[in-house]
């Protein structure tokens, strides 16, 4: 008889537990609501919630309402939208690998999507956004594959050599997009803004291309989250319980490479969402990804949000881009995730 491989790793709890998940994960989207409230209220200048909630609902005219819907609202989808692919493609690619430092970061899939961009403006001469999905794509794929089989052992996975060949594979990816980049002038006028990681000056072509790539991404990433419980016990464990091992690792990856090269196409390499996501969402949540994978939907968008409204405040008028402040903010916090997985 088969065995259902989430009900081994479902243990049976009390009702209150199972009512704490639910209003966490409504907390969690009231704070993403007020989030996106300020990411349309705050920047250079303040503009009063008032006046955003008549430039929504077109009931307001002029210089503040349309800033409102002509540059804050597409960045605000925006944000959305890559925080949240890019929360669930760490949570994913966690789950995969049974590391808990793997993310879209570490496991060179960002420098992948990186080298490909720019390598097609150097040689192509792209110069919108809207144009570098398809490269961002290939290069996610490439480096996600080379990764993989950096860490095969003996036919299995290993979690450390995947971590540290995703860590050279980032570094070598990123000397070549530096060396194409130093080489043309012109590559480097037009990736280098891209390439710190923003959405800001993003409009919703830029998007529009990426979501049906974003949509099978989560879909993918949900259809697997109870086989990703069973990962969590180990291979021979998972196989035991009827999981098809292979096949699930194969469509997560592919979800991962899909959520964070669609991510990485529209706001470039945002670094540490895709990390810090998972991790702050299990200790609330747990490690049942059915419950994960919602937590870091939610999360995602949060943190990169809230990055950016930092990123418009710190230094108004002018900005820093949210891949910068994420960089400095999360640096400490794979610190920290090392040393505590070395332990």
């Amino acid at each position: 008889m088969r065995t259902d491989p989430t009900a081994s790793t479902a243990p049976a709890t009390p009702r209150r537990p199972l009512l704490r998940q639910p209003l966490l994960l409504a907390a969690g989207l009231c704070a993403l609501v007020v989030c996106a409230a300020l990411s349309l209220a705050l920047g250079s200048r303040s503009i009063p919630l008032s006046t955003v909630a008549d430039a929504l609902t077109g009931t307001a005219h002029g210089g503040d309402a349309d800033v409102v819907t002509g540059l804050r609202v597409p960045r605000t989808l925006i944000g959305l939208a890559v925080g949240a692919a890019l929360g669930v493609a760490g949570a994913v690619a966690q789950g995969v690998t049974r590391n808990p430092l793997a993310s879209p970061v570490t496991l060179g899939i960002n420098a992948g999507a990186s080298l490909a961009v720019v390598a097609a403006i150097y040689t192509l001469d792209l110069a919108r956004p809207a144009q570098y999905v398809w490269f961002a794509f290939a290069g996610a794929a490439v480096a996600a594959v080379a990764a993989y089989a950096m860490s095969r052992r003996g036919g299995d996975l290993d979690p450390v050599r995947l971590a540290l060949g995703g860590t050279v594979l980032t570094v070598v990816l990123t000397s070549w997009t530096s060396a194409l980049m130093l080489a043309s002038h012109r590559t480097l006028d037009e990736a280098r803004f891209w390439l710190a990681g923003s959405i800001a000056g993003r409009q919703l072509d830029t998007l529009t291309p990426v979501l049906p790539f974003l949509a099978v991404g989560l879909l993918g990433a949900f259809a697997i989250s109870p086989a990703l419980n069973a990962l969590a016990l180990g291979d021979e464990a998972a196989q035991s319980l009827g999981v098809p091992v292979a096949r699930i690792r194969v469509a997560g990856g592919l979800a991962v490479v899909l959520l964070a090269g669609g991510a990485v196409a529209v706001a470039g390499p945002v670094a540490f969402i895709g990390l810090a996501a998972p991790h702050l969402v299990r200790p609330l949540l747990g490690n049942d990804h059915r419950w994960l994978l919602p937590g870091c939907l939610i999360a995602g968008p949060l943190l990169l949000l809230a990055a950016d409204v930092l990123g418009r405040l710190v230094v108004r008028p002018s900005e820093i881009e949210v891949g910068i402040v994420t960089a400095f903010l999360g640096a400490p916090l794979l610190a920290v995730l090392a040393r505590k997985v070395a332990r």
